[in-house]
C-alpha cells in the first residue's frame, strides 16, 4: 500500500516578497482632534528643553575624528542592520517590499523591480529615487552603483519612489504594471499603530510632572508652569529676542 503522505503536493515556499495594495481612505481614518490636543504643557516645554540642551552639550563637547574614526563607525553602524527593507513606491501608490543583504547594491533592487513588471513593461527603463530632497539611484551613477544598501544609507529600511521613461506609465490612475503573478499576491498595507488615540487620556494641567505627550513640532510657550497655554495657530505676536 502506498504511504499517504507521498501522494500529497511539496509546501509551496513563501514569498520572498510582499506587494501591498494602493492605500485606501477608509484605510487611513482621519480623525478631529481637539483644540487642546495642540497646547503646550510644561511637560512638553521640559522635554524640548532637555533634548536641545543635550544635542549642544553633545555638539561642544564631541572630540575631533579622524577619517579612520569616522570609517570604523561607520562600520559598527552598517554591522548593526545586516538587511535592509525596501519598499519600492509605484504611481498608484501601491508598494513592492523585499528584504535585501545590507552588502547588496543597488542594482539588485533594480532587478527585483524589472522581474516583477509585465513582460511587455520589462524594456522599459525606470529610476528609483528618493524626495524631499530628490535623490536619484541610478546604476550608471559610479558613485551609486559601487556602494552597498549600507553604504547608500538605505539600511535598515527605507522606501524609494519608481519612475518610467515611458511617462504614461506615471499616473496615480494607471495601474502597477505588475506581472499578475504578482498582483495575485496583494494584500492590504499594515494599519499602522496609535500612539495617542485618546488626546485627553495624558492631559497635563501644568503643575503635574505627566509624561509629555506626543507632538509634531514643540514651542516653548508661557513663563511659569501656571500660564494658560495657547494653540500654536493664535501666538500671531512678534517672536522673542
Amino acid at each position: 500500500m502506498a504511504d499517504s503522505s507521498s501522494s500529497q503536493p511539496p509546501a509551496q515556499d513563501k514569498p520572498q516578497f510582499r506587494y501591498f495594495r494602493p492605500p485606501t481612505s477608509a484605510q487611513q481614518p482621519r480623525s478631529e482632534l481637539p483644540d487642546n490636543y495642540f497646547d503646550v504643557t510644561a511637560a512638553d516645554v521640559r522635554a524640548q528643553q532637555a533634548m536641545l540642551a543635550a544635542r549642544r552639550d553633545a555638539l561642544h563637547n564631541a572630540p575631533l575624528r579622524t577619517a579612520a574614526m569616522r570609517e570604523a563607525e561607520d562600520k559598527k553602524r552598517r554591522a548593526r542592520w545586516p538587511q535592509t527593507t525596501i519598499r519600492v513606491k509605484f504611481a498608484d501608490r501601491s508598494m513592492l517590499e523585499k528584504t535585501f543583504p545590507s552588502t547588496d547594491k543597488i542594482k539588485s533592487v533594480y532587478a527585483f523591480v524589472r522581474g516583477s513588471l509585465r513582460e511587455d513593461v520589462k524594456p522599459i527603463k525606470f529610476v528609483l529615487y528618493q524626495s524631499p530632497p530628490k535623490r536619484e539611484y541610478k546604476v550608471s551613477d559610479p558613485k551609486v552603483r559601487d556602494l552597498s544598501l549600507a553604504e547608500l544609507d538605505l539600511a535598515p529600511s527605507s522606501l524609494l519612489l519608481l519612475k518610467f521613461e515611458d511617462d504614461s506609465l506615471n499616473h496615480q490612475d494607471v495601474p502597477a504594471p505588475l506581472d499578475p503573478s504578482v498582483l495575485a499576491l496583494a494584500e492590504d498595507v499594515p494599519t499602522p499603530p496609535v500612539f495617542d488615540a485618546d488626546p485627553n487620556a495624558n492631559k497635563d494641567d501644568g503643575k503635574s510632572g505627566g509624561a509629555p505627550r506626543p507632538r509634531a513640532n514643540l514651542e516653548l510657550a508661557g513663563k511659569d508652569e501656571g500660564e494658560r497655554k495657547f494653540p500654536k495657530w493664535l501666538k500671531l505676536g512678534p517672536k522673542a529676542k
